[in-house]
């Protein structure tokens, strides 16, 4: 794809729209192992954890984009995105509370990179799935969406809770890549045809993406009934 290519854009701002939706328990989890350090450190915490994280999770997703180009790995990604998907509109209860406050600089900046990591397991599969191979496109995307994301924390959360929509769009969109993805899985078109394939291509996809949002918006039914049993008993 050419850089004047609108698919090239189109998937650069998936890319940054789906990893800030994803990354906002991330830049809490700056903020909590960050906190006990002076206020000049804390800035220079954030912004070098964020920086050791772009690195990070740059290689990261490139090792996955690579892994997902053998057989039958597309189809357990495209699986996995699914699931991804239900839980970001229908999350579990997050844990970044147990994150410990650090007093030294690096010791704080090792924490975020560690913790940024372990946590952005569903960013590294979506983003690699979105990119497609392109490493061009995944270099480019985290390289805005991390630093935005850090910067802006407050405002996007404060954004997707004024607009829930934006999680169930996102949600929409990444079960819309995961059907996508499940049918460029090479062993999956050696079985059943490349034309084959490509006449499925936007019906599987539409298909992914309803069926995230239906799970999803079940599940949370379900929860808030759940919930609604507990108190009342």
């Amino acid at each position: 794809m050419s850089l004047d290519s609108p698919v090239l854009w189109l998937a650069l701002l998936q890319i940054i729209w789906i990893n800030v939706l994803l990354s906002g328990d991330n830049a809490v989890v700056i903020a909590l192992a960050c906190r006990s350090l002076p206020d000049k450190a804390r800035r220079m915490g954030i912004v070098l954890g964020a920086g050791v994280a772009v690195v990070l999770r740059i290689l990261f997703t490139g090792i996955v984009a690579t892994l997902l180009a053998l057989p039958w790995l597309k189809l357990v990604g495209s699986l996995a995105l699914m699931w991804i998907a239900v839980d970001l509109a229908a999350p579990n209860e997050a844990g970044e509370e147990s994150v410990e406050a650090s007093d030294s600089l690096w010791k704080a900046v090792g924490t975020v990179a560690v913790a940024d990591i372990v946590m952005s397991l569903d960013n590294v599969v979506a983003v690699a799935a979105i990119a497609d191979g392109n490493w061009w496109l995944l270099v480019f995307g985290l390289a805005i969406s991390i630093p935005l994301i850090v910067a802006g924390s407050s405002l996007v959360m404060a954004l997707i809770d004024r607009f829930p929509l934006l999680v169930w769009a996102g949600a929409a969109l990444l079960g819309w890549v995961a059907g996508d993805m499940l049918l460029g899985d090479v062993a999956v078109i050696e079985r059943i045809g490349a034309e084959t394939t490509e006449h499925l291509h936007r019906i599987v996809s539409a298909v992914g993406a309803v069926l995230v949002v239906a799970v999803a918006y079940g599940l949370k039914r379900y929860k808030a009934s759940r919930g609604h049993d507990n108190l009342a008993a």
